[in-house]
Formats: C-alpha cells, sequence, structure tokens
C-alpha cells in the first residue's frame, strides 16, 4: 500500500496542522489535540485534565449547552473526546461536506469555552459518576491503572490517580479552569489533524479562515516527569470488595518511548509473544499445561502502545484462585522471561506475532477515526505524524535478539507487584 501523503504546517498563532486528503469516502475526520494529559494536573487536583474535558462540551464563545453536540449529530456526525497521560483529545467524523462545521466548532471552544459555576458543578458530579460506574462499583475497576502506579512511582505526575479523588473534584474552582484553559488550551500547544475526503486548498482556506484568528499564547514549558525505576522489587496490596478472585499485577520500566522507540516495540512484540492467544507463552505454561491462573495478558502502556512520553509501563497482570500464591505465579514468569532472555523465539514464533500486531495495525488505521486520531497524537507525541505509516514495517523489523533483550530487561529486582485480595463478600 503506497504511503498516503501528508500536509503539515504550523499557523501564525503556533497550531499545528496536519492534512491527510483520502477521497476514497466521502467522509472526514477532525481531531485537536492537547499537549496536556494526567501527568500535567496540578497537586491537589487530581482528575482535573479529565474533568476539563468535560467542560470542553458544555458550550463555547458562540454556541449555547449541548449545541456542539447537536451540530455534529444533526451532519450525521459522531464525536466524543478522551484524556491519557500526556495529552486529551477532540475528534469529530462527518460527511465531507460538513469539514467547514467541525472545524467552527473546535475553533470556537479552543477560544473561549463556556466556563460557568453551574457547568462546573454539573460535569464534578457527571465525572463521579463515571468513577462510580468505572471503578468503585465494578470488578477490578482500578486494576491496574490506577493501583498500579503509586506503587511502581514515587513522584505525584506519574503516580496518582488520573480519574481524580472526590475531595480534589469537588474543590475544583473556576479559576482552577481558567487557569488550566490559558496555560493548556493555547493554539500553540495543539494539533489540529483532518484526514479524508477534502483538498488540501479548500482545508486551508477553512483552518485560516476559523483558527487563524485564535489568539495566540505562550505555548507551556513541559517538565520532565523523569524518575529512576526502582532499585529493587516493591509491593504493594489492595483489597477490592467486588473481585471474585484475587488478582496480581507486574509492572516494569519500559524504554522510552519517543527516543528508544525500536527498544519499546520490541516490548510491544515481546508482550504478545507472552499471551496474545492461547499458543503464547504464559497462556501456554499458566493457563493451559500447570494451570495456576483464570486470566493472564501483558501490555505495553497501562492505556495501550503510544500513549504516552517517558515514563512508560510494560503490565503483567493475573487473575487467579485463592489457593494459588503470588510467588508461584511471579516464578513462573520469571522463569518465561529467563527463558526467552537465554534462548531468543524461533524465526516462526516471531513471524506469527509480528504479522498479528502489522496486521491489526493496517485495518485499525483503515477506519477514518482511528487514523485521524493516530495521526494527530504521533504529530503532538514525535513531533511526526507520518511515522504511523511506517510502524507496521518498524515492528516486521523486530529480531529475536531484540526481544530476548527485552525479557532480560524485566528484571525481578526492579519492579513493582500489586496484589488485590478480594473481600469476604466479594469471594463468596
Amino acid at each position: 500500500m503506497a504511503v498516503p501523503e501528508l500536509h503539515r504546517y504550523t499557523l501564525d498563532n503556533g497550531l499545528r496542522v496536519v492534512l491527510a486528503p483520502d477521497a476514497s469516502a466521502p467522509v472526514v475526520g477532525v481531531s485537536v489535540h492537547y499537549d496536556v494529559g494526567f501527568r500535567s494536573e496540578p497537586e491537589g487536583r487530581t482528575g482535573f485534565a479529565h474533568l476539563f474535558e468535560h467542560l470542553m462540551f458544555q458550550g463555547s464563545e458562540s454556541l449555547e449547552k449541548l449545541a456542539h453536540f447537536r451540530h455534529v449529530q444533526g451532519a450525521g456526525g459522531t464525536f466524543n473526546g478522551s484524556t491519557h497521560p500526556d495529552y486529551t483529545d477532540y475528534f469529530e467524523v462527518l460527511p465531507s461536506a460538513a469539514l467547514e462545521r467541525a472545524l467552527f466548532l473546535e475553533a470556537d471552544r479552543m477560544r473561549a469555552p463556556k466556563l460557568t459555576e453551574e457547568n462546573l458543578a454539573n460535569q464534578i458530579d457527571v465525572v463521579k459518576e463515571e468513577i462510580r460506574l468505572n471503578v468503585l462499583n465494578r470488578p477490578y475497576g482500578g486494576f491496574p491503572w490506577i493501583l498500579l502506579p503509586p506503587v511502581l512511582y514515587s513522584t505525584f505526575p506519574n503516580a496518582h490517580n488520573g480519574y481524580g479523588d472526590f475531595t480534589d473534584l469537588e474543590q475544583a474552582s473556576l479559576e482552577d479552569c481558567a487557569a488550566f484553559f490559558d496555560t493548556y488550551y493555547a493554539p500553540a500547544n495543539a494539533v489540529l489533524t483532518i484526514a479524508g475526503d477534502f483538498t488540501v486548498e479548500q482545508a486551508r482556506e477553512l483552518i485560516e479562515k476559523h483558527f487563524g484568528d485564535v489568539p495566540a499564547r505562550p505555548k507551556p514549558q513541559r517538565p520532565s516527569f523523569a524518575e529512576p525505576p526502582p532499585s529493587g522489587e516493591v509491593r504493594g496490596t489492595e483489597t477490592d470488595p467486588h473481585a471474585p478472585l484475587p488478582a496480581l499485577a507486574i509492572g516494569y520500566r519500559m524504554p522510552d518511548p519517543i527516543n528508544e522507540l525500536d527498544g519499546y516495540l520490541a516490548h510491544l512484540v515481546l508482550a504478545a509473544l507472552l499471551t496474545d492467544g492461547d499458543g503464547a507463552r504464559l497462556q501456554q505454561r499458566l493457563v493451559h499445561r500447570e494451570p495456576i491462573v483464570n486470566d493472564i495478558n501483558a501490555g505495553a502502556g497501562l492505556f495501550g502502545p503510544f500513549e504516552a512520553r517517558d515514563p512508560d509501563t510494560f503490565v503483567i497482570t493475573a487473575i487467579h484462585s485463592p489457593e494459588v500464591t503470588p510467588e508461584r505465579i511471579l516464578a513462573a514468569v520469571d522463569a518465561e522471561l529467563d527463558e526467552l532472555a537465554a534462548n531468543p523465539p524461533g524465526e516462526q514464533e516471531l513471524a506469527k506475532v509480528t504479522a498479528r500486531w502489522t496486521s491489526g495495525l493496517h485495518s485499525e488505521h483503515d477506519r477514518l477515526v482511528s487514523r485521524t486520531l493516530a495521526l494527530g497524537s504521533f504529530e503532538l507525541l514525535y513531533g511526526d505524524a507520518s511515522l504511523v505509516y511506517g510502524l507496521a514495517d518498524r515492528i516486521a523489523g523486530v529480531a529475536a535478539t531484540d526481544v530476548a533483550a527485552a525479557a532480560k530487561a524485566l528484571r525481578p529486582d526492579s519492579r513493582a507487584v500489586l496484589v488485590i485480595q478480594p473481600s469476604q463478600e466479594g469471594s463468596q
């Protein structure tokens, strides 16, 4: 498949633009990525980045509350937003004739969202209910993405709960919101992406029309969130009142996703070798041969791959019966990693995994919304949206020795172990 044409440029106010024309279907995807996520929220304001994402849908300079929803759905489109460790995104997918509508909507709230006491109070309640549904009242709700970071990491940006503490959320003020918007929602701190059925000339005219007069503000200086990996094994224990069985999460530090991308990709392939499919090594050993776990998974990134800058986390999770100790699972995992480190995977095993990965990437980027969001996030995180189109080849190029090196790097003397214990009620 030929690499699609990309056009990248920057407006006078600092807004970076990525254009990816594709006339194969009469639809367009529009996204705006802001360089702010969980890790940038101020101490004492856990969950603020996610709360602010909600506020961005509550009206803007020219539009009343819920108008954004009505204008997109009225054009036959869909929309959403999401908060990640290092960015927040907003997007629409619409018929191509409605491109200008999407650009107007995004520019209008980039210029000035409607921040009111009523909207703030309403959205605090909405976020609290979301936390109740997704975390507090669900088995394994915070496992592992909320509960593992404070075991593996020691600094507030890396360790805190990005979904938010109720007390912190309730104390958020309009002054906090205004300061957050002024600091992080500047055009120079954002990337606008358009993919799909449009002409570059048409898009450039519409972007200048709607975004060109958004006032420039300084781009915030992004601090380093680096911290050293654990100098030994660190452990934590949590009780889950809804969990029917005990669970275990093992967290390791990964290579820098941005500056050590090939090492990072080797960890992606390693995760697939360990748990992706019935033939994977940990699946075979721990689910089928021994068996000592009900379910086991490995993954690069707490939220999935390519979601964060450094530091990022390699995670192995298992759900197991009460009769099985964490030590027994850890010993089996260590044995498999040692085996891979000493004896790199064979050509056929590796080819099966990399083929599955590359096929999945091609399939994902066939979906317009996924392609639009990937281009925007890679432009923001890596400074190069075109990396999206080279990922499949780079993963296919991961060698057996690279996977062995990744396995060797996951050391028992530098990891976090989180134990989830069911309450008596949950385990009955």
